[in-house]
């Protein structure tokens, strides 16, 4: 492991907005701020937001400096990439941000239902193949796990510079009958979705630059839907 990732790590735990559980720990338990985030973590009882896959943090950084009164939490295994926003989150004083370093796969072990009241899922790795579909983050198995904790008819969002994972997605949420808050396959040619506009990361003004169109989709999942699969021409 290289020093500046042994150095940035060290230095992020002196930033108190970070958490980075035991692996083995989470597989086989519930974390203890399950179900307590607000009260433990951002003592208020305002809306959480989740970012999974965070990255950066530049997304979850973005997101809480729009909306103050919104509590705005990023997930990512990658801690040097985490390190980012956390520090910015701390030299800047911003109280409504927290971040955890795990994995997407253990969501359930660090929220308790209905905990959450909506998901942002910014430029995930896209897993492109077909073979792979089922480790995309808006693949039936990862969104039969958001609709467990997050509230009823709560709300995800999904920006990528990936066709293949944005017509996947697009087609499973059509097949499941999902109900639909916004739709665009060019998000900065639409003359629309100003909010969504506002917060722009590192590497989509990169994509944006090399005349990549930005594809944005929000839609909201119900508690008691199981979301099936969709077969998706690639």
């Amino acid at each position: 492991m290289g020093k500046n990732k042994l150095s940035k790590w060290a230095e992020m735990r002196t930033f108190g907005n970070v958490i980075e559980p035991d692996t083995s720990a989470v597989k086989k338990d519930h974390h203890p701020l399950r179900g307590n985030w607000k009260k433990e973590i951002f003592r208020n009882d305002h809306p959480l937001v989740l970012e999974l896959g965070c990255g950066k943090g530049e997304y979850t950084v973005g997101l809480a400096l729009k909306y103050p009164d919104k509590n705005h939490l990023g997930v990512d295994i990658k801690g040097a990439r985490i390190w980012r926003g956390a520090k910015t989150a701390y030299e800047e004083k911003i109280i409504n941000v927290f971040f955890v370093r795990t994995r997407i796969e253990f969501i359930s072990s660090f929220f308790t239902d209905d905990e959450a009241d909506e998901i942002w899922i910014t430029f995930p790795d896209p897993f492109p193949k077909p073979a792979d579909a089922g480790r995309r983050l808006t693949s039936p198995h990862f969104l039969n796990s958001y609709r467990k904790i997050l509230r009823d008819k709560g709300i995800v969002h999904l920006k990528t510079d990936n066709s293949v994972l944005y017509k996947y997605t697009r087609d499973l949420v059509h097949l499941n009958q999902m109900e639909v808050i916004a739709d665009t396959d060019d998000l900065y040619g639409s003359g629309s979705f100003n909010e969504i506009l506002a917060i722009r990361t590192h590497y989509e003004s990169l994509f944006l630059k090399d005349g990549i169109k930005i594809k944005y989709i929000a839609f909201r999942l119900e508690k008691d839907k199981v979301i099936r699969d969709a077969y998706t021409k690639e």
